[in-house]
């Protein structure tokens, strides 16, 4: 069946995520804070990382690198979001609806490979000391980055083989604030069973083994970490648990949205805006507070601009 002949669906429709005048308030406050505080929050770390020599490591560059990521991340659907929660008709185009998912599900991949590479720059520097700086070389984190955008661009243009050519006569409704795959092939004229089940299998299944992988590792480090008692264990520690952290936060979500897609709650809805407003938010308050040299780096770069202004 060609899409091309079949699909007279040219846009979509999103039920928001309350009816309540009220709660549509607290969400539109919540949501314009928390995502200001995201773009500013994260552009902080890239800013910061960049500016301040002592920063110039393979973590660091690596951090700055998911703090790019997730600057890209909260603003796929994010601000559509804001603007719609006022809108009696929330509307998307087909095109606009096809390039959330390509977007999301690209940066997603990406952020995905790029937790799984600070995990080993963490063992690395924990478990290999001596051969930190070989290991990990400029050259080395260069191509991490560039394997995992190229991951991440694979993995989504997978995902958009699956539902690009799928015929969509009505209905037209996505009971949602934004596009994804799961919400999607439900309003195809088709049956969509097995294509669930492939959804599932790419994104969820993956999910769940590098989730897996991500926490044996870290429990692989710790204990590692426990065997060698030395001044600087507490701050790996501080920084182990940060990295914890924010794969949780990230994978949560994941888990959830492609293990059991069949859902639609008001459970599913809340974890949709955590994912795209809370999460890029959380990433660089929990790796700033929990990061001394984080800390220290940014009061030197806010006195150079504060002695820059002074001196004009």
């Amino acid at each position: 069946m060609n899409g091309a002949n079949y699909s007279v669906v040219s846009e979509f429709v999103f039920l928001g995520l309350s009816s309540s005048w009220e709660i549509q308030l607290l969400i539109f406050c919540l949501s314009c804070l928390f995502y200001v505080f995201s773009i500013m929050g994260n552009l902080l770390i890239v800013v910061t990382v960049t500016s301040d020599p002592y920063l110039h490591s393979p973590m660091y560059f690596l951090l700055a690198n998911l703090s790019i990521i997730d600057l890209i991340f909260c603003s796929i659907a994010a601000p559509k979001m804001i603007c719609d929660l006022f809108r009696k008709r929330k509307v998307i185009s087909f095109g606009g609806c096809i390039a959330q998912i390509f977007f999301s599900h690209a940066v997603g991949g990406t952020e995905m490979v790029l937790l799984i590479a600070m995990a080993f720059d963490r063992y690395v520097a924990i478990c290999k000391p001596l051969h930190y700086l070989t290991i990990m070389s400029p050259r080395m984190c260069i191509l991490i980055l560039v394997v995992a955008w190229t991951i991440g661009l694979i993995h989504s243009l997978a995902q958009l083989a699956f539902v690009v050519n799928l015929p969509f006569c009505g209905p037209n409704v996505i009971d949602s604030f934004y596009c994804d795959i799961p919400q999607l092939i439900k309003l195809a004229c088709t049956d969509t069973y097995k294509l669930e089940f492939m959804v599932t299998a790419n994104s969820g299944f993956i999910s769940v083994g590098a989730f897996s992988l991500l926490i044996l590792s870290y429990i692989f480090i710790m204990a590692t970490l426990q065997k060698h008692s030395s001044g600087g264990s507490s701050k790996a520690v501080s920084t182990l648990s940060a990295h914890i952290i924010v794969v949780v936060l990230f994978f949560g979500p994941l888990i959830f949205f492609y293990m059991w897609p069949s859902s639609s709650t008001h459970l599913d809805k809340f974890l949709g805006v955590f994912d795209a407003v809370l999460t890029p938010f959380l990433n660089p308050v929990i790796y700033t507070l929990r990061n001394r040299e984080m800390k220290v780096a940014m009061r030197r770069v806010f006195s150079k601009l504060t002695g820059f202004r002074k001196n004009q």
